[in-house]
């Protein structure tokens, strides 16, 4: 992930830090950036950040965080990876793939055995197309209060590594979601 691949090709950077101004340098100031307002839900920051630069400004982001999961009667963890986002007048070019490629090679390194997401329903095509698969199963995840409440977002997972398989059975993340 070299600062400068070509001229013309986008590269992904790990970013030291994400902020709300680098939010906002990507999807503007709206009140609703991701679409998820309505869900209600209280959402962690990633920790690792990647990026992509087009003319000096930040244009792609997917950020990760590793998080606890149960999984039938087994207790894991599991990569999270949310904060995707593309610029407005970038989207169509491939960089949501780009970035989240970068993350998921980075998240290899790091011990579990899948990377978890959450998506809005128009979005699943796109992340089926990235080699992610939507989960049948609800899935649990913790709220202010100790209120556990059902993920009413579509939870994608893809493995990290070749011999890994999702194990069957109802899914609860010891997290708020990310």
């Amino acid at each position: 992930m070299s600062e400068n691949r070509s001229a013309g090709a986008p590269t992904v950077v790990r970013l030291a830090q994400y902020t709300k101004a680098d939010q906002e340098e990507i999807l503007g100031s709206g009140d609703d950036p991701f679409g998820v307002a309505w869900t209600g839900l209280t959402w962690l920051p990633k920790e690792v950040h990647f990026g992509i630069r087009h003319d000096g400004r930040l244009v792609a982001h997917t950020g990760l965080l590793r998080l606890p999961v149960a999984i039938g009667d087994a207790e894991t963890e599991v990569m999270g990876v949310g904060g995707v986002a593309v610029a407005p007048g970038m989207q169509g070019q491939g960089l949501a793939r780009l970035v989240v490629a970068a993350a998921l090679e980075h998240a290899r390194t790091t011990g579990p055995q899948h990377a978890l997401l959450f998506c809005r329903p128009p979005l699943v095509s796109l992340y089926q197309r990235l080699g992610w698969h939507p989960l049948d199963n609800d899935v649990l995840v913790e709220q202010p209060g100790a209120r556990l409440v059902p993920m009413p977002l579509r939870t994608m997972v893809t493995p990290l590594h070749d011999d890994a398989r999702w194990p069957s059975g109802p899914v609860r993340l010891f997290s708020l979601p990310m």
